[in-house]
């Protein structure tokens, strides 16, 4: 009876596998995570500060990612599994108010409900799946998170160093334990055979949170551009940086973007893979994240002098897209363009070349690289079927 109740729970074979509503729904509180992350960024502009959104972002991205696996496993229509959605809904909600904070004095909304999150579902869950071999792999999932608990909550009540290393330390394990396969004792590592992937619904999933992170680089060009006055100056800064998301849509899309789902199919072994895409999915999202950073900055004052952290985060922003569209493409087809190394190079090239320059004219350097990179991707594609995907063996 357990395992009949468990497996109605699980979905089925032919089931769709488009993202519902309720999973659209959820992304929603991830529009208010990531600006509240970059509001935190900007109100801490150091090496440190920026070290610190790092490891936030890695624990959004973290508990993102879990809630899209559970509903890539179970039936989001089946109503027990739509209450833990809304449920980790809430506590992202709580989260997301504390982001700009979590490293003063909101460290424990912060790390309270992320832990409650994860060992939460993984007790439901475990729970659901009582008789069912699936639950192996949700056993494996609460021994780690419980482990990874250990350093978030200390973390949370230490202060200052202590907080960003043991914090460094709980998203370490996070992501390290889940690249070995969680190995548990008692329970070995994670098979193959135990966790099933839906490439279509994986994939769907990972554009649109890529999405959801554009969205946030559109938000904030609008605000800046709404508050600079509207002069000549401000309007090109603003239509740079347009052009600038339009160009990484563009660059996510071409082609990797487009075939993750027939990647996961033809894979050898879909867990792996489903593994890199979902780690170098956080690296392009930073990216994205760090150039809505610099949308204020370069409206406000476009012909102002940048200082040299500001150099960093406008070159850097779409350089570490790149880093993380190369490993991204590298699981689809076991190879990386070489107009993404040349991009990353030249942006960093670039830097010491624009320490005299203005914001708008790094800003312009920064989109005419990226436009350089999806022109080559054109140029390449065109009159030639397209390639298709060959993940590593």
């Amino acid at each position: 009876m357990a395992t009949s109740r468990a497996g109605g729970l699980l979905r089925r074979p032919g089931q769709p596998q488009q993202a519902t509503y309720l999973e659209l729904f959820f992304d929603l509180v991830f529009v208010l995570a990531l600006f509240r992350l970059t509001q935190g960024l900007l109100q801490n502009l150091t090496w440190i500060g920026t070290f610190q959104t790092l490891v936030l972002l890695l624990a959004l991205w973290w508990v993102w990612s879990r809630v899209a696996g559970t509903t890539d496993r179970f039936d989001p229509q089946q109503p027990l599994i739509q209450l833990l959605v809304i449920a980790s809904m809430l506590g992202i909600l709580v989260i997301a108010a504390a982001t700009p904070e979590a490293f003063g004095k909101r460290g424990l909304f912060f790390a309270g409900p992320y832990v409650a999150i994860r060992i939460g579902a993984s007790v439901v869950l475990v729970l659901l799946l009582r008789g069912h071999q699936a639950q192996r792999a949700f056993l494996r999932q609460f021994f780690w998170y419980g482990v990874s608990a250990v350093p978030w909550i200390a973390g949370a009540v230490a202060h200052d160093t202590a907080r960003l290393a043991l914090w460094t330390l709980a998203v370490a394990v996070d992501y390290t334990a889940t690249a070995l396969r969680l190995p548990t004792p008692g329970l070995g590592r994670l098979a193959r055979s135990e966790l099933a992937i839906l490439g279509e619904h994986l994939s769907e999933r990972f554009r649109q949170f890529f999405i959801i992170a554009l969205g946030e680089l559109i938000l904030v060009t609008g605000l800046a551009f709404g508050t600079s006055g509207f002069g000549a100056e401000h309007s090109v800064a603003a239509l740079v940086y347009f052009t600038t998301t339009v160009l990484l849509w563009r660059i996510y899309v071409y082609r990797a973007g487009q075939l993750l789902a027939e990647a996961i199919a033809a894979a050898p072994d879909p867990l792996r893979l489903s593994i890199s895409a979902t780690y170098s999915h956080p690296i392009m999202v930073a990216g994205v994240v760090i150039t809505a950073n610099c949308v204020d900055h370069v409206l406000a004052h476009p012909f102002g002098h940048a200082e040299p952290i500001w150099i960093a985060m406008i070159l850097g922003g779409p350089a570490l897209f790149l880093a993380g569209r190369g490993i991204f493409e590298y699981a689809v087809f076991a190879r990386v363009s070489r107009n993404r190394l040349i991009g990353v190079l030249v942006l960093a090239a670039l830097s010491p070349a624009m320490i005299r320059a203005p914001r708008l004219v790094i800003a312009i350097a920064a989109a005419l690289v990226l436009a350089a990179i999806a022109l080559s991707d054109a140029a390449r594609a065109r009159g030639r079927p397209p390639e298709p995907p060959s993940p590593p063996r």
